[in-house]
C-alpha cells in the first residue's frame, strides 16, 4: 500500500510538467505566471461574489481553497481555478430565498456529487463533445468574458450597501471613460509587445505593473479594484453550514447540489482539453472530476462559494509561461497574502489594467478561425457551433453544451438513418440481399422498405457483411421482416451476423430462422449450432 501512494504521489503530486525538472528558469516563470493569475482573479472573485448575493470574502475564499487543492491534484498542471460566473447566477436564488449557510452546505453536497462522478470514471464521457460544440464553447464563454469586462466602464454603485459594489449601471463619460479606454488600450499594447522585447516577465504581469505605476505614480483618477470592495480580511475559518440537519434540508439543496455539479464539472473538463491541447498534453478527466469535488467539499466547510476551472485566468496562466503545478498553487498562495497582507496595495491597481489583460484573454481564446471555417463546414456543424454559442452567452456552459450535444446526436443519427441501402442479385433461384450501412433504431423503417416480399423467390438471403446491428430496434427490425417472410410461405437465411448480435437475438428472445453463413466467417452457423437456435446446412 505504501508503494502505491509514492506512486500515485508520484504521478498525480509532481511539481514538474512530465518532461523536464523544475529548474530556477522555470521556478521563476510559474512564480510570476502565478502572480498574474493571482492579480486577475481579485476582481473576478469580488464581482461574482456579488453575482451571487453574498460577501466579497466568499468569493475570495473559495478562489483561494479552489485554486489550490485543484491545483495540487487536479488532472492538468496549468489550469486555474476559483469562483466563477457560471456557477454564481445559480447560486443567487438560493442564497436570496434561504440565505448563505445554505449556500455552503449546497457547496459540500455539490463537491460530494463531483467526487462520486470521478470514482465511476465518469468524466470520460467528456470526449462526447463534439469539435463544433468545443468551438461554440470557446467562442460563447470568449463573449461572456468580454461582456463580464463592460461592467468595469460603468460609474461604481452602492449595491452593498457599504458605499463600494456592483456597477450603478451608468456608463463613464468625458474624461473618465476616455482615460479607462487609454489605460486599456495601453496595458493591450505592452501585452502585445513585451513577448517581442523580453520573455523574462510575464506580458500581463508586466502590462498589468507599467500601468498601475503610471496611474499611481501621476495620481491619476480612474476606477481601482479598492473600489468594487474591500479585500481585507483573516485566514478562512472551519465552519459547519448553520443549516438543520433534516430531509427537509436536503430537499432544499439537492437540485442546486446536481446543477452546480453539473456546470462546474463540464466547464472544468471542457477547459481541461482546451488546456490539453495548448500544451499537447492529455490530462485525467476523473482525476480532475475528483479534484474539483475535494476542493469544494473543502470550500464548503471553510466559507467560500465553490467554484471551478476558470478558462479566463487558465489562458493566462498558459499564455505567462505556466505549465506546472507551481503556478497554480502560486496563484492560491499569492491571493491568501494578499488578503491578510497587501490588501491595501492591491486595491490600488487601476481595473483598466485587469480588463486589458481579459481583453487580451478574449482575443486569445475566441476561436477566429471558426469565422472562415463555417462556409466550409457541414452545414450542420456550422449550425452547432453557433447555437452553442449563442445558447453559451444567453443562459450558461452547461445548457449550451447539453443543448449542442443533442443537436448533434440527432442530426448523426439522421445522417446515419438515410445511409441504409441494398445491392441484391439473383443466384440459383435465390434472391440475396446485401445490406449496407449501419441498422439501429433510425434506420430499422427503411431497413423494412428493402424488401420486395410479395416478388421475392422462395429463398431470400440477407447478407450483413456490410452492417452492423446495434440496438433492439435494428433486432426488432429483423424479426419483423423475418416473420413477414415466414407468413408468405418463404424460407430466409441471414449471413454475416456478429456473434454479440446473436447473442443479442438470443438473449431478447428473439426467434432465429436458419443462418447460412461465409466460410469465412463461421459466426452465425457455429454460433447457431452450438446453441441450438441456428438449423445446420
Amino acid at each position: 500500500m505504501p508503494r502505491r501512494l509514492l506512486a500515485y504521489a508520484s504521478e498525480n503530486l509532481s511539481f514538474g510538467d512530465g518532461d523536464a525538472p523544475l529548474t530556477p528558469a522555470r521556478l521563476r516563470i510559474e512564480v510570476l505566471s502565478g502572480l498574474t493569475v493571482a492579480l486577475a482573479l481579485v476582481p473576478e472573485a469580488v464581482a461574482f461574489a456579488f453575482v451571487a448575493g453574498v460577501h466579497p470574502l466568499v468569493g475570495l475564499y473559495a478562489a483561494f481553497i479552489v485554486g489550490l487543492i485543484t491545483a495540487l491534484i487536479g488532472g492538468r498542471p496549468g489550469m486555474i481555478s476559483g469562483a466563477t460566473g457560471a456557477l454564481a447566477v445559480v447560486m443567487v436564488s438560493l442564497v436570496a430565498q434561504h440565505g448563505v449557510e445554505y449556500l455552503f452546505a449546497t457547496v459540500v453536497l455539490m463537491g460530494l456529487i463531483q467526487i462520486f462522478v470521478g470514482v465511476m470514471h465518469w468524466g470520460k464521457f467528456i470526449r462526447l463533445v463534439p469539435h463544433p460544440v468545443m468551438l461554440g464553447f470557446v467562442n460563447g464563454l470568449a463573449i461572456v468574458i468580454f461582456l463580464a469586462q463592460l461592467g468595469q466602464f460603468q460609474v461604481p454603485g452602492t449595491a452593498d450597501g457599504g458605499g463600494h459594489g456592483l456597477a450603478s449601471g451608468e456608463w463613464l463619460s468625458g474624461a473618465p471613460m476616455v482615460m479607462m479606454l487609454v489605460l486599456v488600450a495601453l496595458t493591450m499594447f505592452i501585452i502585445w509587445v513585451m513577448p517581442r522585447i523580453t520573455n523574462v516577465i510575464p506580458a500581463p504581469l508586466a502590462g498589468i505593473g507599467i500601468v498601475a505605476l503610471i496611474v499611481i505614480g501621476f495620481g491619476l483618477d480612474v476606477p481601482r479594484v479598492g473600489d468594487l470592495a474591500s479585500i481585507q480580511g483573516g485566514l478562512p475559518a472551519f465552519h459547519i453550514p448553520a443549516v438543520p440537519f433534516t430531509f427537509e434540508t436536503f430537499k432544499i439543496i439537492l437540485p442546486y447540489s446536481l446543477i452546480l455539479a453539473a456546470i462546474g464539472l463540464i466547464e472544468s473538463l471542457l477547459t481541461l482539453n482546451l488546456v490539453g491541447e495548448m500544451t499537447n498534453k492529455r490530462g485525467g478527466a476523473s482525476q480532475e472530476c475528483v479534484a474539483q469535488g475535494v476542493a469544494n467539499t473543502v470550500t464548503g466547510v471553510f466559507g467560500g462559494m465553490g467554484g471551478c476551472a476558470m478558462i479566463g485566468q487558465s489562458m493566462i496562466n498558459v499564455k505567462s509561461g505556466g505549465r506546472t503545478r507551481v503556478a497554480g498553487i502560486v496563484a492560491a498562495l499569492f491571493l491568501l497574502s494578499f488578503i491578510l497582507f497587501a490588501s491595501g496595495l492591491i486595491e490600488q491597481i487601476p481595473l483598466a489594467a485587469l480588463v486589458g489583460v481579459m481583453f487580451m484573454v478574449v482575443i486569445g481564446t475566441f476561436a477566429w478561425n471558426s469565422l472562415t471555417i463555417l462556409a466550409k463546414v457541414p452545414p450542420m456543424d456550422a449550425f452547432v457551433t453557433i447555437l452553442v454559442t449563442i445558447v453559451t452567452v444567453m443562459t450558461d456552459l452547461a445548457t449550451a453544451v447539453v443543448v449542442g450535444v443533442i443537436v448533434s446526436a440527432l442530426a448523426y443519427s439522421w445522417s446515419n438513418a438515410k445511409r441504409i441501402y441494398a445491392n441484391t442479385e439473383l443466384l440459383d433461384g435465390s434472391k440475396i440481399y446485401k445490406i449496407n450501412g449501419p441498422l439501429f433504431f433510425g434506420s430499422s423503417d427503411g431497413f423494412a422498405e428493402l424488401f420486395e416480399i410479395e416478388t421475392d423467390p422462395d429463398l431470400v438471403i440477407i447478407d450483413f457483411a456490410g452492417s452492423r446491428v446495434a440496438d433492439q430496434s435494428a433486432l426488432q427490425a429483423i424479426e419483423a421482416v423475418s416473420g413477414k417472410y415466414e407468413a408468405a410461405g418463404k424460407r430466409i437465411q441471414l449471413r454475416h451476423l456478429s456473434r454479440d448480435c446473436h447473442m443479442l437475438l438470443s438473449k431478447a428472445g428473439h426467434l432465429m430462422i436458419d443462418s447460412d453463413d461465409d466460410p469465412n466467417y463461421e459466426i452465425a452457423a457455429d454460433y447457431g449450432v452450438k446453441t441450438g437456435i441456428l438449423g445446420s446446412h
